[in-house]
């Protein structure tokens, strides 16, 4: 069943209000459970669980990716301080302004259901059953707190999530050291898969090119001894060197393709990824703007990444489409693959997300993964590329 022409702008309409409502009496809750139990998330593993849920919260609701940092005492105390003041006078606003609304319409609701009497009928002891002017009052009460509720919630609220994002973030010194962890980790792993990838190209290059090689070299051997008495055998020794060599190249240009893909030097990066779209399992809608001259690490790690997430979209998704959306913004290049599958991806799952991170990471790149349950499933990969 399709849905009517006008339900599309309707939803965007009503969207903001209702989120900014849930996120405010969430907020509301919250705040009250953080001053009931104070004491508890002053406990490190807590404390740092309960920040990071709320910066993870209030970075959808601004639909910001927020990555995961470590949160010094100070600042989080602070935090906790403003989140209990905030969130229980923002969250009690909220509260008033839509259950009053909520009160209205169940009043008007019951005169509709019971004509006006002398008498006026109560709900908890408050008269709402009346005299007619019941139906000029109501309604317009109704009217001025439905309107303050959708003009007032959505900044309020965006104002909440956003003063939780700049108090939890980390101060300078914390995210200089976890700028240098990252690094000396990244570092690490990167040298680790150098020297993995050095022995695989040393390997395939003794086992398999090498071999042919030395194969080529003995049958070239053998037709120079054959060369005046058994043209017959010289005949069959050079067409198979000829055999063997051309199968080393072909293993030789394997070998290269893993290094750099030559479809990079041929078509660029933009030509690549247009290809890579075009053989996917499922249709991808192309987005790239211009990327001026970015370094070959750079290109060759964009191409097997974009590759990489396009595969598991075509084995692992469920989709029935997906996107391809490629940016440079200054020295930052920022690839975006989308698609509307069954969602849950999980680094852990076999989905080759973790060669993504570690690619990415390799080059002092970062990749953010938002997956639910039921989709969809958004793979942000920024790379520097200054």
């Amino acid at each position: 069943m399709r849905a009517a022409p006008w339900s599309a702008p309707v939803i965007r309409a009503w969207a903001p209000p209702l989120r900014a409502t849930v996120y405010l009496l969430g907020g509301f809750g919250t705040a009250a459970m953080s001053l009931l139990s104070f004491v508890l998330l002053c406990h490190p593993s807590m404390r740092q669980s309960w920040a990071e849920w709320h910066r993870q919260r209030a970075g959808r609701l601004l639909s910001r990716p927020v990555r995961a940092q470590s949160i010094a005492l100070p600042r989080h105390l602070y935090w906790l301080a403003l989140h209990v003041t905030f969130g229980l006078a923002c969250g009690l606003a909220t509260a008033i302004c839509v259950g009053n609304a909520l009160l209205v319409v169940v009043t008007l609701l019951l005169w509709w259901a019971f004509p006006a009497q002398d008498s006026p009928k109560t709900v908890l002891d408050i008269p709402v059953l009346g005299r007619y002017g019941d139906v000029i009052v109501g309604p317009s009460v109704g009217t001025v707190l439905f309107a303050a509720g959708c003009l007032a919630l959505p900044p309020l609220a965006t104002g909440y999530a956003r003063l939780t994002l700049a108090v939890l973030a980390s101060s300078r010194t914390q995210r200089l050291t976890d700028r240098v962890a990252t690094l000396t980790r990244t570092r690490s792993d990167a040298l680790e898969a150098h020297g993995a990838e050095l022995r695989r190209i040393e390997r395939d290059l003794h086992d398999g090119t090498q071999a042919r090689l030395v194969a080529v070299a003995m049958r070239l051997a053998v037709a120079r001894r054959c060369l005046d008495r058994d043209p017959a055998t010289l005949a069959r020794m050079l067409r198979e060197a000829t055999d063997v060599t051309e199968e080393a190249m072909v293993e030789l240009r394997e070998v290269l393709r893993g290094i750099y893909p030559p479809i990079l030097a041929d078509r660029g990066l933009p030509g690549a990824l247009r290809t890579v779209a075009a053989r996917g399992g499922v249709p991808v809608s192309i987005d790239i703007g211009e990327l001026h001259r970015i370094p070959a690490a750079i290109e060759a790690v964009t191409y097997f990444v974009v590759t990489e997430a396009l595969t598991n979209v075509a084995k692992h998704s469920r989709a029935t489409e997906a996107g391809l959306r490629v940016r440079r913004v200054d020295d930052v290049l920022t690839v975006v693959v989308t698609d509307n599958g069954v969602g849950g991806a999980r680094e852990n799952g076999g989905s080759g997300l973790a060669g993504l991170r570690g690619r990415a990471q390799a080059l002092d790149g970062c990749v953010t993964v938002v997956s639910p349950a039921g989709g969809p499933t958004t793979i942000t990969v920024e790379l520097p590329c200054g």
